[in-house]
């Protein structure tokens, strides 16, 4: 039983920093590429940022480069998404999704598809 639970979001002034957390069970996690992705009311999911399942390689959307940060604890079957310098355009649901992947394969978050598991997300909201 593969499930991904998110955790961490909450409101937030602009300017200020949330660590969301990936919590996954049922699956090995070192197995799998992990991506954060988000969606905003009214806006198509967008591709975050991923981690390889080696957590050797990672990949950024450009909108938060240099502010997001993730990371990967395989002892502890969690995902972290470190978001620093918060704007209100990153409010959003903010959802973790897993893939299995073959050791070397790099992670993509070009298209939300190519992950088939996915939580149910977590609320961030960037507001004054």
């Amino acid at each position: 039983q593969l499930q991904l639970v998110e955790s961490g979001g909450g409101l937030v002034q602009p300017g200020g920093s949330l660590r969301l957390s990936c919590a996954t069970s049922g699956f090995t996690m070192n197995y799998y590429a992990i991506g954060w992705f988000r969606q905003a009311p009214g806006k198509d999911r967008e591709g975050v940022s991923c981690i390889s399942s080696s957590g050797g390689s990672t990949v950024y959307a450009d909108s938060v480069k240099g502010r997001f940060t993730i990371s990967r604890d395989n002892a502890k079957n969690t995902v972290y998404l470190q978001m620093n310098s918060l704007k209100p355009e990153d409010t959003a649901l903010y959802y973790c999704a897993a893939m299995r992947t073959a050791v070397r394969t790099m992670c993509l978050i070009s298209t939300s598809s190519t992950y088939p598991y996915w939580g149910q997300g977590t609320q961030v909201t960037v507001s004054s």
